[in-house]
């Protein structure tokens, strides 16, 4: 029997002074980043998109 991996995603804005800390930190937690993209509402602001696997 095949098992499925189930995955919870979250985001996080990044702050660039204090980038390596807000990603170091969701690593730490267990969060793996999976993209980096400008936040519609304001491009000047980074958006952090991770994932992680859901624990039942």
């Amino acid at each position: 029997m095949t098992t499925v991996t189930k995955w919870e995603y979250a985001t996080a804005p990044l702050l660039v002074h204090a980038t390596k800390q807000i990603l170091d930190t969701w690593g730490e937690d267990g969060w793996e980043l999976v993209q980096v993209l400008q936040n519609p509402a304001n491009p000047e602001q980074l958006v952090a998109y991770f994932k992680r696997e859901k624990t039942q």
